[in-house]
């Protein structure tokens, strides 16, 4: 562990300070860094869509946050503070870390803190004295947690308190959340009603694959209501050959894709049946076998990112392997050839903090090729080539 953590450290936040420690973040560095001047924080306010919920988020958050001598912050999806209230003393203390307007404090620029901790695990966090990986941060704490668009589920920011001792109670993080959730609704009731056109037909189901033994699927009626399920495994393997297959597929097709040997014809309709009644008969067609409904899931976003070019969201898109138990021929496909595009492109990055995202993780925890990739890029000077060497030399024992 790097040198100045504390003898006794949560999983999630031993994790970020590997990761603070992977991206170059210097634990005696003061302040985090300004990425944006007052003239360009005001223009990205503007026009951010956070900016129609700050009032109320002020109204309802920020006067307790003041009276408790704390500090209500406001970020972006990239970690940059938009908004920083409190009273004036206070707001001078926390300029002396550089928690201000404009300063950046995604983990990998300013090492373990609530906000970017938010960001990187896409969940609320809660950030004590010691566990930030910044000396001079360590006379605070601080409370965070995402905020999403309702309507797209897209990231929008991160609402966090930070403050003294006196916020180091679970109240603390519920006020937080209760918060952003009430800004989550006031957007969505902003948000315009889709065109009339749409509606009534505006049936989309989104799929949760990766990582996920059973898929988790969300149906949304087009009208604001969403049903969530798990499937089996069987069904989910279903599932998410026919949403790789638009144009749908034969009974004929369909069963070589997920039968290891010849699977009977009638077990498949069965199957097939069950799983209609579980999705609904209008979203199931069969001659061919096809989902009725446009299709979002997150192996799709990961191969997105992927052919745009933007590693860095691909990893946090990556929960882990497709349907990592499945033996299904055609799932086993997928997820191989997923693993392996993430795999490739990580190894030519050369960026060592995504690279130890990768061997921190189950699936990457003995990629011997990883490792090695990752010490090429990571100076002998870090705290985190010790852990490297000693992993290597690990499995250098163990394939010995």
């Amino acid at each position: 562990m790097t040198k100045g953590a504390a003898p006794h450290m949560r999983a999630e936040v031993a994790a970020s300070w590997e990761r603070s420690a992977a991206a170059g973040v210097d634990i005696t560095q003061l302040e985090a860094p300004i990425a944006l001047d007052v003239p360009d924080v005001r223009g990205l306010r503007e026009a951010h869509p956070l900016a129609r919920v700050f009032p109320l988020l002020d109204d309802v958050l920020g006067r307790e946050v003041r009276d408790c001598g704390a500090v209500m912050a406001l970020a972006d999806a990239e970690g940059t503070l938009l908004w920083v209230c409190g009273t004036p003393d206070r707001l001078r203390e926390a300029e002396r870390i550089g928690f201000t307007e404009g300063s950046n404090w995604d983990e990998r620029l300013a090492g373990t803190n609530a906000p970017g901790l938010a960001i990187a695990t896409g969940r609320e966090a809660f950030v004590t004295r010691d566990e930030h990986f910044r000396a001079s941060v360590r006379t605070w704490s601080c409370a965070a947690t995402p905020i999403h668009d309702p309507v797209s589920s897209r990231l929008l920011g991160v609402l966090d308190v930070t403050g003294g001792d006196a916020i180091v109670v679970p109240q603390t993080m519920a006020m937080v959340r209760a918060a952003a959730r009430l800004a989550e609704a006031e957007l969505g009731r902003q948000a315009p009603p889709p065109p009339t056109a749409e509606r009534g037909n505006g049936l989309r189901l989104l799929l949760e694959l990766l990582g996920h033994s059973e898929a988790l699927v969300t149906v949304d009626d087009g009208r604001g209501r969403l049903t969530r399920l798990r499937l089996s495994r069987r069904h989910s393997e279903i599932v998410t050959l026919l949403a790789a297959s638009p144009a749908g597929l034969s009974g004929d097709e369909l069963a070589v894709l997920l039968y290891e040997e010849d699977g009977g014809s009638s077990t498949l309709r069965a199957e097939l049946n069950r799983l209609r009644g579980l999705l609904g008969e209008e979203l199931l067609a069969s001659r061919p076998y096809r989902l009725t409904a446009p299709v979002t899931g997150d192996w799709l976003a990961v191969q997105a990112q992927l052919a745009a070019g933007d590693l860095r969201a691909a990893m946090r898109g990556y929960g882990g392997p497709l349907l990592p138990r499945s033996t299904a021929p055609g799932i086993v496909g997928m997820r191989d050839a997923l693993e392996a595009s993430v795999r490739q492109a990580l190894l030519r990055s050369g960026q060592a903090d995504l690279m130890s995202a990768w061997t921190r993780s189950g699936w990457g925890r003995d990629d011997y090729e990883m490792w090695l990739a990752q010490r090429a890029v990571v100076p002998a000077a870090s705290p985190m080539r010790a852990l490297v060497e000693g992993q290597i030399a690990r499995l250098d024992r163990d394939l010995a």
